[in-house]
């Protein structure tokens, strides 16, 4: 085993397995939690799409409701402090401050329903409106704030399993990979199940799939084109709300400027790896939360031997880019292999409706 580790390029990529392997073990509770934002994001993609709407404004969407779920909690814990807090960290202020980044995300997906559904404006056009609002809005409120003592409402706290399940082989280390999360993950996992549940064994789901692909033949068949795309761009917005507040409310405590860092952009990728499906596009998350852990994990705890003098000389800021080239990678090996649905991006008009 030795002399094939000793083997230049084949020695480096099997320690380097072996180091992923053991990041991807040690770091998995991690890999989840960094994985949410974009699980949520491609989860809105999803409600979005799948009835004909483009949507890239996930990361617009995400950063005014980061901001507004942060604001408002701070506001009412300073207005009532929150005291010690229950279980996983939930106090007044933080439900709060999540209702608060529900209804922004609501509201940035309702003037995109509009635009998209009713003014039937190009669709890119109008995500990429609230992407560039949102930037702007957020930076200059956020820089307003700032010039008075910072606030902050806290987070939520992560469930712990207890000792005794968390040390029996094997059952413990899945127990804690699924289970040892703040509540928003822990959502977004049961969110997952759910909607692909929902897509394939409900009436919903029906309805969704079909006029995704064919809105004109569902309209004759009864079904509300118009209005099942405003209910599904709308639940989107509460999905986009959930994953702003994560930024936080869960995963941190404070607002930055463009705290998103194109995860909703990397949701839409999430999105088209795992075609248009939730637990499709929860598993391409996985994929980019491995990425990320693995860049921490090699910044913190760099691997010995070879592969970490290789490492060693690589600049650390390739190590931060690797969810991007992550996504540059994934987004060239699908290109044309995953197929939208049939409707996607085209603005639905009834017959006899005016131009």
């Amino acid at each position: 085993m030795d002399f094939i580790l000793s083997i230049p390029v084949i020695g480096l990529l099997l320690q380097f397995t072996g180091y992923l392997v053991q990041v991807m073990i040690i770091q998995g509770p991690l890999i989840i939690t960094l994985a949410t934002p974009i699980a949520l994001g491609a989860l809105c993609g999803f409600m979005n799409e799948r009835t004909g709407v483009v949507n890239i404004g996930i990361e617009g969407m995400m950063l005014i409701a980061a901001f507004a779920g942060w604001y408002v909690a701070a506001i009412v814990n300073a207005g009532a402090p929150s005291g010690g807090g229950g279980p996983l960290g939930i106090t007044f202020p933080l439900l709060m401050g999540v209702l608060a980044a529900l209804i922004a995300g609501v509201i940035a997906s309702a003037l995109h329903a509009w635009l998209s559904i009713t003014v039937r404006a190009d669709q890119i056009i109008s995500a990429t409106i609230i992407n560039i609002v949102a930037l702007g809005v957020t930076s200059y409120l956020n820089l307003l704030i700032s010039q008075n003592p910072p606030l902050s409402a806290g987070s939520f706290s992560d469930f712990r399993v207890p000792g005794a399940l968390a040390d029996i082989p094997v059952v413990g280390w899945l127990l804690t990979l699924l289970l040892d999360h703040g509540p928003i993950t822990l959502t977004m996992l049961v969110l997952v199940v759910v909607l692909q549940v929902l897509l394939y064994r409900s009436r919903w789901g029906l309805r969704t799939r079909a006029v995704g692909e064919h809105p004109r033949a569902a309209e004759t068949l009864g079904v509300d084109v118009i209005r099942l795309r405003y209910r599904n761009v709308l639940a989107g917005g509460l999905l986009a709300g959930l994953a702003g507040a994560w930024f936080t409310l869960d995963y941190g405590s404070a607002f930055q400027g463009g705290m998103t860092n194109g995860r909703g952009f990397i949701a839409l990728a999430a999105l088209i790896f795992g075609r248009w499906t939730p637990l499709g596009s929860f598993g391409a998350a996985l994929v980019f939360g491995v990425a990320s852990s693995l860049g921490l994990a090699i910044r913190q705890t760099p691997p010995t031997g070879d592969l970490g003098a290789f490492l060693g000389g690589v600049p650390e800021q390739v190590f931060s880019a690797l969810p991007y080239i992550v996504t540059i990678i994934v987004l060239a090996g699908v290109v044309g292999r995953s197929i939208p649905p049939a409707a996607d991006g085209q603005p639905y008009e009834r017959e006899g409706q005016g131009a």
